[in-house]
């Protein structure tokens, strides 16, 4: 049977939901189709930066978000080799939900349950994993995989690193760094008495970051570069073996900051290898194709060094809407008007391109700043260790302010 929908958003993660919640506050109808028959928590925290609390504002779950996480006081940066704090830089007004430099560490699970709550409930269909699409005149014909057909006149991948439209758009899967990383979060009953404050550890080959999620909640991530027989030793390891190897790996840090990660349950620690989308396929591929784009993961893959994926992905999620909505809207009453039009083809075809020229730079940007920014935190030989401890530390830290800096006229969604 096949059913007809203007919006296919393919994807129920941070950036399909976002872009399905923005066009909801536009009055504009889409179905989100996801793989997985629940939404999916993986990722446990992110560290959530200016850019993303002017987008949560207009989404109107800023507030529901700010109830259940605390708000930073500021980023630190200490050496792993010698212990020393190398660079503190405060984030200023705390407590002033317009300042500029807004920071907190969001639990996954709850920004999604957040955004999907606000959704109607027949908006996204679970267990509806995207086999193939193509194209029927001036529509795109989705099939799924229980053999459920979907005919659309927009189709919008956020469907991941795997992404199925990334595919059909001509992209390449994400390529790899060589780099690893091994996440978790612990949960304290009585408190965990940390000042709400980003640490970052740097030093012997790794990164290593502890961020406060509440008074409860602790989240943290360790990166590095695997050798050869830490790989084959970790490929099959189970988590209290990363555990384990974590422990063994921090270097110089104080015993308060090591705990974190004994106290970490092993259900709560999950290991990934990092990847990218190369700047050039972005700045020479197809973001956008006649009625097809994507957004999120699916378009712009990056390391965590930045901590802008999540982050640049609600971005996606509000521009991409204005976009759609200005291109559905002109010379036309109501989105639904001159229904598969060469006319409106042609109009959508043109605010999907608006869509990817805006996003096209930033995407760049924020890829290879994140890129550079951990091999420069990572790589540890002595001339640049000398300059990363002595003259950059700040500098480098200053860049997880610079990049949330956005124009906040940007997320201002009208009707």
């Amino acid at each position: 049977m096949e059913v007809n929908t203007d919006i296919v958003i393919v994807g129920a993660g941070i950036s399909g939901l976002a872009t399905a919640l923005a066009l909801h506050r536009l009055g504009i109808k889409s179905l989100v189709l996801e793989s997985s028959d629940k939404l999916r928590a993986a990722g446990i925290a992110f560290t959530t930066w200016t850019n993303a609390w002017r987008a949560l504002d207009a989404l109107k779950i800023g507030d529901t978000l700010r109830q259940q996480h605390g708000e930073l006081s500021g980023i630190s940066s200490l050496s792993t080799v010698t212990g020393d704090l190398n660079s503190d830089i405060t984030f200023t007004d705390k407590g002033n939900k317009g300042n500029d430099h807004e920071v907190r560490c969001v639990r996954r699970k709850n920004l999604l349950e957040a955004l999907a709550k606000e959704l109607p409930k027949d908006t996204i269909r679970y267990s509806s994993k995207v086999v193939s699409i193509e194209e029927v005149g001036f529509s795109k014909i989705v099939h799924i995989a229980d053999g459920s057909i979907f005919k659309t006149k927009i189709l919008v991948g956020c469907d991941g690193v795997n992404s199925v439209v990334a595919k059909w758009l001509g992209f390449k899967q994400p390529a790899l760094t060589g780099r690893s990383a091994i996440r978790g979060c612990a949960y304290y009953k009585e408190g965990h008495g940390f000042e709400p404050k980003f640490q970052l550890f740097v030093g012997n080959s790794a990164r290593y970051g502890i961020v406060p999620c509440d008074d409860t909640a602790v989240y943290w991530f360790f990166t590095w570069s695997p050798s050869a027989q830490e790989s084959r030793t970790l490929q099959e390891a189970d988590q209290l073996k990363l555990k384990q190897f974590v422990l063994t790996k921090l270097g110089n840090v104080p015993d308060q900051i090591m705990s974190v990660i004994e106290d970490t349950r092993v259900e709560e620690i999950v290991r990934s290898p990092l990847g990218y989308r190369p700047p050039l396929q972005i700045l020479f591929g197809n973001i956008s194709k006649d009625n097809v784009c994507v957004a999120g993961d699916a378009f712009h893959a990056m390391t965590p060094d930045l901590g802008q994926g999540g982050c640049s992905s609600l971005e996606d999620g509000i521009i991409l809407a204005k976009c759609l909505a200005d291109a559905l809207r002109e010379n036309s009453s109501s989105p639904g008007e001159n229904d598969g039009s060469k006319d409106e083809y042609k109009r959508i075809e043109s605010g999907l391109k608006n869509y990817a020229k805006k996003r096209r730079w930033r995407a760049i940007d924020l890829i290879y700043t994140g890129y550079v920014l951990g091999w420069i935190q990572e790589f540890d030989g002595f001339g640049i260790r000398f300059l990363r401890e002595n003259f950059l530390s700040a500098y480098l830290s200053g860049f997880f302010i610079k990049k949330a800096d956005v124009d906040p006229r940007d997320f201002v969604l009208e009707c």
